[in-house]
């Protein structure tokens, strides 16, 4: 196996960027079913008008060449071509931090967060908390390679984020993830635990299961009844549909823009906890940028393996190698949470809407991880 690391650049072929355009502007479109809002799934109209500005107002070229600004490279572990960005921090002593973006996100979840969290003094931030910013795709997402077999899982993708910071020579390290994240980052610390000095995630933790109902106070009962009020919670089960039959809908996500486009929306207002619509809580070129390398790059099935490789859905758990904070706590319990974890850092009111909240305010999430980090750089 090579254990080179290889420098990359983005440099999409100019012909899949004129195919993309000439089917979004040969799209069928589907009536309007009768229904209120989106009781029915993404509005026609609403979804027209999106559709129109990735056709005619979003510039590619000029997010490849944002994106192609950090420094990007390759290197293969365990067989798969891992891509990832790694930005060190003008501060000599910064602290190695890696992170883990969600499904259905990418490595563009942390393109605002970067600047933050590598030089915080640009920010208005204390400079002694900065940190070295390691950002890799997991397998099937993005430039990475897809898994060549069935089976994979978040302990094989925790170990090969645990032997990418050995090969880039960082000997203590701290970890961070949200939704497919927030069951990698605990990996990493069950797989390296001397050079893992804490885990940070951004929700997930403690969340309640019918299971603990008994045994609940009224609070925590009120929180219960709260999360499964979500739309989040019972919205389409991408669990259950991408166990079902990956294949068959990946045929359509990749042949289909508007068909893209329309899940990929669909998702991001479900994940939201704010009467707003996606790309009024977050930016929409952005959100156009994670959906267009997933069209780009072929990867709307090859990133459901996290689905398609599990029997059930569960929560996060954790671990107790290293300490735990979290961004968001509630709807979490903490005492639940504390059953898998040492937890550190629990606060209960920073801002934030949508599930992807790094997106949403980039600097209110640096700021909460130079907090937990803090007492944790020695």
């Amino acid at each position: 196996m090579s254990t080179e690391i290889r420098p990359f650049r983005i440099d999409i072929p100019q012909a899949d960027l004129d195919d993309l355009t000439d089917r979004l502007a040969r799209a069928r479109w589907t009536r309007q079913l009768p229904g209120e809002g989106w009781s029915r799934g993404v509005p026609t109209a609403y979804l027209k008008e999106l559709a129109d500005h990735w056709r005619t107002g979003f510039d590619w070229r000029r997010q490849e060449a944002r994106i192609n600004e950090f420094p990007q490279f390759m290197t293969e572990i365990d067989g798969i071509d891992s891509h990832f960005l790694h930005i060190r921090s003008p501060e000599p002593d910064a602290l190695p931090l890696l992170l883990t973006h969600g499904w259905p996100n990418s490595f563009v979840e942390f393109l605002d967060i970067i600047g933050h969290l590598t030089d915080p003094r640009a920010h208005g931030a204390d400079p002694a908390q900065a940190f070295h910013v390691v950002i890799p795709s997991p397998p099937g997402f993005g430039f990475s390679g897809p898994p060549p077999v069935t089976g994979w899982n978040v302990a094989r993708v925790g170990s090969m984020w645990a032997e990418l910071m050995r090969r880039l020579g960082y000997e203590r390290y701290g970890v961070q993830g949200g939704d497919l994240g927030a069951y990698i980052a605990p990996a990493v610390a069950k797989a390296a635990p001397d050079h893992v000095a804490g885990v940070y995630v951004i929700g997930g933790l403690g969340f309640p299961t019918e299971a603990d109902v008994p045994e609940m106070n009224e609070e925590e009962r009120a929180a219960f009844a709260f999360l499964q009020s979500q739309d989040w919670m019972s919205g389409v089960d991408h669990h259950r549909l991408l166990r079902a039959a990956p294949q068959t809908f990946a045929h359509a996500w990749h042949d289909s823009p508007v068909g893209a486009l329309a899940w990929m929306v669909q998702k991001f207002n479900e994940f939201s906890m704010a009467d707003k619509l996606p790309d009024e809580i977050l930016d929409r070129d952005l959100l156009l940028t994670n959906l267009t390398l997933y069209w780009l790059t072929d990867t709307f099935g090859s990133s459901s393996w996290p689905m398609y490789e599990s029997t059930e859905f569960v929560w996060p758990e954790g671990q107790k190698a290293v300490p735990t904070g979290v961004y968001s706590g509630p709807p979490g319990i903490r005492r639940l949470a504390e059953r898998h974890n040492t937890i550190t850092h629990w606060p209960e009111g920073n801002p934030g809407s949508h599930h992807f909240v790094a997106m949403e305010l980039p600097g209110s999430v640096a700021a909460d991880l130079r907090v937990f980090f803090g007492p944790l750089r020695g």
